[in-house]
C-alpha cells in the first residue's frame, strides 16, 4: 500500500514539473505552486517617454445650487424650490441646453443645537440644498450666465466653482502621443549607444495621460442696488500630458 501511495505521489510531482517546463517565458504558473512567475520583463530595453501639449478650454462646468433653512421642512422646500427654478430659467434663457444640465446633490437636514441644561438635542430648522452644474459651450458667455444665476437665485444662490476642459480633447492627444513615443525612441536610441547594444522593434507598449481638470471656486453675488459689472472670467490654457513605456528588444 505505502509503495502505491509512493508512486501516486511520485507522479503528481513529475507532472507538476512538467507543466512548468511546458509553460512560455511570459506565462504564470497556477495551481501546483501559488504564486510562482515566469517572465521575460527584465529584457530588452525598457524607457519612458512623455509628451506634452498646451490647449485653449473651450467648456465651462459651473456648480451652481441654493440653500434654505427654516424652521419647518415645507417652507424651506419651497423656498429652495422657487430659487432653483429661477436659476434653471436664468441657465435655459441664456442658451443652455436642457441635456447640459444635471442635477448633482438634493438633501433635506435637520439643523440641531445641543442644550446644555436639558442635555438633549434640540431641532431648530430645516436645511434643503439643491446643486446642479451646467455645462457652458460659450465661455465669452460665463460671466453674464453666473450674473445671470446669482441674481436669479438671490440670497439663497450657492455658486460653489467653475471648471474648464475641453469637449473634443482627441486631436491634442494624438498630439501628445507623438511627441511621447519620439521621446521614448530619443531616449531608446542614447542608451542603446552608452550600452553598446544595436536597438530593435518595440516588444512592449503602454501609455496612460491626464488632463487635469482645472477647477476655480466663484463667489455667489448679491442682489446689488445699482448695476455692478460683469463678472470677469478667463480661461486661460490647459496642459495635456500622455506618457508612454516602451520596451524595445536589443541584440
Amino acid at each position: 500500500m505505502k509503495k502505491k501511495w509512493f508512486l501516486a505521489a511520485s507522479l503528481v510531482l513529475i507532472l507538476a514539473i512538467g507543466g512548468l517546463v511546458g509553460c512560455g517565458p511570459g506565462a504564470t504558473v497556477q495551481g501546483g505552486i501559488e504564486g510562482l512567475n515566469i517572465s521575460n520583463q527584465q529584457q530588452g530595453l525598457w524607457v519612458n517617454g512623455q509628451g506634452k501639449v498646451t490647449a485653449i478650454p473651450d467648456i465651462v462646468t459651473l456648480s451652481v445650487g441654493v440653500e434654505s433653512q427654516e424652521t419647518s421642512v415645507a417652507v424651506a422646500q419651497s423656498r429652495a424650490a422657487e430659487a432653483m427654478f429661477g436659476i434653471m430659467t436664468a441657465l435655459t434663457d441664456n442658451g443652455i441646453a436642457e441635456k447640459d444640465i444635471q442635477t448633482q446633490h438634493f438633501s433635506i437636514r435637520r439643523v440641531t443645537r445641543w442644550d446644555r441644561e436639558k442635555e438633549v438635542e434640540v431641532v431648530t430648522g430645516y436645511r434643503v440644498t439643491n446643486t446642479v452644474t451646467a455645462k457652458i459651450r460659450d465661455i465669452d458667455k460665463a460671466g453674464s450666465i453666473i450674473d445671470a444665476v446669482a441674481l436669479a437665485g438671490g440670497d439663497l444662490t450657492r455658486i460653489n466653482n467653475i471648471g474648464f476642459s475641453i469637449d473634443d480633447p482627441s486631436d491634442y492627444y494624438k498630439e501628445a502621443r507623438e511627441l511621447a513615443m519620439a521621446d521614448a525612441k530619443d531616449k531608446a536610441t542614447r542608451l542603446a549607444e552608452l550600452a553598446d547594444v544595436t536597438l530593435d522593434k518595440p516588444i512592449f507598449i503602454t501609455e496612460s495621460s491626464q488632463a487635469p481638470p482645472i477647477t476655480r471656486d466663484v463667489m455667489a453675488m448679491a442682489e446689488a442696488p445699482v448695476p455692478a459689472p460683469m463678472t470677469p472670467i478667463s480661461s486661460g490654457e490647459m496642459e495635456i500630458r500622455l506618457s508612454v513605456q516602451v520596451v524595445y528588444a536589443i541584440h
